[in-house]
C-alpha cells in the first residue's frame, strides 16, 4: 500500500539545464595530471581551473562572465615548481585562493582588481600572476588544500607524507598535525569548523574507507561514496555520534568504475554525486536520515572535475537551487543550472533559506582555542532585490541536530501560532465534560434548519475564506500535495454545524465544546425543545455559530497537522524497523 503514495517535495521535479557551448568556457587546458582530485573550483567572482602547464605547476583564474573561446595566451597563476594538484578559494574573501602542488609547496595567490583574461596587449606581454604568500612544510606532494568554513585564515593540507597539517596562514606556520598513516584521498570540514574528516585507503578507519567524503553542513551527519568488494558504487549516512556502521547500510548506486564525487547543499537538504568517468550527475534529498532519491542530470559528455557555487551565486531570478562547472574533454567547461520548475515572478522564501556569508565566525586565534561557531548567515531575499548581503542572524554555537531545521525562519513560525493556539479551549471542555448539554444541543437540528438562510450565508462564508487561504500555502511549493487533505476541512464545518456525528467522528470532544456559547441562554437548553425553538433573536446565535465555526476551523487545521506529524514518525519508524 505504501508504495501508492508519491512523497511530497519541493525538489521533486528538480532537473538540470545544460548550457549552450558558445556560453561554455572553451579552449582550456586542464591538467591530465591522475592525482584525485576535482580539478575546479568556483565562487561567485571566478572560477579556478588546474592548468596543463610546462615550465613548472600553473593554474588558470577565470572570471565567471567571461564566457566563450578564451585566448590562446592568457594570464596563469604560476610558481609551483611541478604540477597544481589542488587549489581551494577563501570562504570569506573571493579575491585569494590556496594551491597544493606535487612539489610540496603551498602558495596563497590574490587576484588583482579588474582581473581579465583578455587584456588590451600583445599576446607575448601577458603577465602570469605570482603568490603573495607560501607555506612550507611538507616533504611530499601535497595533494589536497581546504579552508575552514568558519574560522578566518585556518587551512588544511593533506600530502603524501601521510599527514594533514593546519595552517594559521596569518603567521604562515603550521598549528596542528594530523599522523593518517595513508594517503588522503579526501576531506572535508565540519559547519562550525570544528571538526575534519578525512578519507583514505587506511583499513583501520573503517569509517573512512570510502573513495570520498562531505560533511552534511550543520548536521552531526556525514556522507561517503565508496566501493563495495563487488566494485558497485555506494552511498552510506554516518552519525558521528554512533560511526561504527552506516545509518541503513550501504546503498548500491551501480557498477562504474569511477569515483563519486558528493556535494552538499544545506540550505535544501540536497546532496549532489557527480561521477568522475561518466557525465551524470544524480541528487537525492536527505530526510528522515534516509536519502531519497529526486532525479539525474545525463549528459553523453564525461567530467573529470567539477565544482558548484556557493549558494550566494545562483540565479534566484531563474530558481536555480545549484549549479555545477563540470570539465568536458579537458578542453572546456560547462555550466550545469539545477532549476525548481516554478512559474512565480517573486522570490521563493522556501527554496532560499538564509546561507553562509563573507563574515567569519571568529579568528585563527580563537580556534586554535577551542571555540566553536557558525557564521552569520546572510538573506538571499537581499540579494533576490539587489540590496547586498545583509545579515540575518547572529553566530551559532553548535551544529544543529540531524533532524532539526538548519535554519529556521520567520515564516515558519506563523503556521505554528494557531498549534499552540487551539489547547487554549480545553479550559472550557473540561468545564463541560459532566454537564449533560451535549445531548440536547445535538437534537434541535431542525431548529437550526428554520434559521436556513442566515445560517446558510454564514457558513458559506467561513468556507470560502478557508478554501482562500488554502492555497496560499500551495504557492509556497509547486509540487507538494499532503496539504490537500487539510481542503476538505473547511468543507466539513457546515456538515458540522447540522451534524453532531460529523465532529464526534473527527474529535468527540468537539460536540462538547459546541455548548460553550449555549451558557449565556440558560433557558432555551435546559427547557423543550418547543421553547428551544424561539431562538431565533438570530443576532446572538449569529454570534454563536461564528465563534463555534472559527474555533472547529482551528481545531480541523490542528488535526490536519498533527496527522502530517504522525504520518512522519510512522514513516521514520517504519524504515529504523526495516
Amino acid at each position: 500500500m505504501s508504495g501508492r503514495f508519491v512523497r511530497s517535495s519541493k525538489y521533486r521535479h528538480v532537473f538540470g539545464r545544460p548550457t549552450k557551448k558558445e556560453q561554455c568556457y572553451d579552449n582550456l587546458r586542464v591538467s591530465r595530471n591522475a592525482w584525485d582530485t576535482n580539478l575546479v573550483k568556483v565562487n561567485p567572482k571566478h572560477l579556478a581551473v588546474n592548468w596543463e602547464a610546462g615550465g613548472g605547476g600553473a593554474f588558470a583564474v577565470i572570471p565567471l562572465e567571461e564566457r566563450g573561446k578564451l585566448p590562446e595566451r592568457i594570464p596563469l597563476f604560476r610558481g609551483h615548481t611541478a604540477a597544481v594538484l589542488d587549489t581551494d578559494w577563501n570562504p570569506f574573501n573571493d579575491d585569494l585562493i590556496a594551491s597544493g602542488s606535487d612539489d610540496g609547496k603551498v602558495f596563497l595567490w590574490r587576484v588583482p582588481d579588474n582581473f581579465t583574461l583578455r587584456p588590451d596587449v600583445d599576446p607575448d606581454d601577458v603577465q602570469d600572476i605570482a603568490p603573495v604568500g607560501k607555506l612550507s612544510g611538507h616533504p611530499k606532494k601535497i595533494g589536497h588544500v581546504l579552508f575552514n568554513p568558519a574560522a578566518e585564515n585556518v587551512l588544511a593540507t593533506a600530502s603524501g607524507d601521510y599527514t594533514v597539517k593546519i595552517w594559521d596562514i596569518e603567521a604562515g606556520v603550521p598549528k596542528l598535525k594530523l599522523n593518517v598513516g595513508d594517503i588522503v584521498q579526501s576531506q572535508s570540514w565540519s559547519a562550525n569548523g570544528s571538526l575534519l574528516v578525512t578519507t583514505s585507503r587506511d583499513k583501520k578507519l573503517r569509517i573512512w574507507d570510502n573513495s570520498r567524503a562531505v560533511w552534511l553542513g550543520e548536521r552531526d551527519r556525514i556522507a561517503t561514496t565508496g566501493f563495495s568488494k563487488m566494485s558497485d558504487r555506494q552511498l552510506a549516512l554516518w552519525d558521528i555520534r554512533a560511526a561504527r556502521e552506516p545509518i541503513s547500510g550501504f546503498k548500491t548506486l551501480d557498477s562504474i568504475s569511477g569515483v563519486c564525487m558528493p556535494f552538499w547543499d544545506d540550505g535544501n537538504s540536497c546532496l549532489y554525486l557527480a561521477g568522475r568517468g561518466d557525465g551524470n550527475i544524480r541528487y537525492f534529498e536527505l530526510e528522515n536520515d534516509k536519502f531519497e532519491f529526486l532525479s539525474e542530470h545525463k549528459s553523453a559528455d564525461p567530467q573529470r572535475g567539477i565544482a558548484f557555487m556557493p549558494k550566494r551565486g545562483v540565479n534566484m531570478h531563474e530558481n536555480e537551487v545549484a549549479r555545477a562547472y563540470k570539465t568536458v574533454n579537458d578542453s572546456y567547461i560547462e555550466p550545469v543550472s539545477f532549476i525548481v520548475p516554478r512559474r512565480s515572478e517573486n522570490f521563493q522564501d522556501d527554496i532560499y533559506p538564509p546561507t553562509v556569508g563573507l563574515t567569519p565566525a571568529m579568528g585563527p586565534s580563537e580556534w586554535l582555542e577551542g571555540k566553536e561557531a557558525i557564521p552569520p548567515k546572510i538573506s538571499m531575499a537581499s540579494l533576490y532585490e539587489g540590496q547586498g548581503l545583509k545579515e540575518v542572524s547572529g553566530v551559532e554555537e553548535k551544529p544543529t541536530g540531524a533532524m532539526d531545521a538548519p535554519a529556521p525562519k520567520p515564516v515558519e513560525a506563523k503556521p505554528e501560532e494557531p498549534v499552540r493556539k487551539t489547547p487554549e479551549p480545553a479550559a472550557p471542555k473540561t468545564v463541560l465534560q459532566p454537564e449533560p448539554e451535549p445531548t440536547p444541543v445535538a437534537r434541535p437540528a431542525p431548529s437550526m434548519k428554520d434559521q436556513g438562510a442566515s445560517m446558510a450565508a454564514m457558513v458559506s462564508k467561513f468556507a470560502d475564506d478557508e478554501e482562500a487561504a488554502e492555497p496560499a500555502d500551495d504557492d509556497d511549493s509547486s509540487f507538494e500535495e499532503v496539504p490537500k487533505p487539510v481542503e476538505r476541512a473547511p468543507r466539513s464545518a457546515a456538515a458540522e454545524v447540522s451534524s453532531p456525528r460529523v465532529s464526534s467522528l473527527l474529535r468527540p470532544k468537539e460536540v462538547e465544546a459546541k455548548p460553550s456559547p449555549q451558557p449565556s441562554a440558560p433557558s432555551p437548553i435546559t427547557h423543550s425543545p418547543a421553547s428551544e425553538a424561539s431562538l431565533p433573536p438570530t443576532n446572538r446565535d449569529i454570534e454563536d455559530i461564528k465563534n463555534l465555526i472559527a474555533e472547529q476551523t482551528k481545531t480541523i487545521a490542528s488535526q490536519a497537522q498533527q496527522m502530517q506529524t504522525l504520518t512522519a514518525e510512522i514513516e521514520s519508524l517504519k524504515t529504523k524497523l526495516n
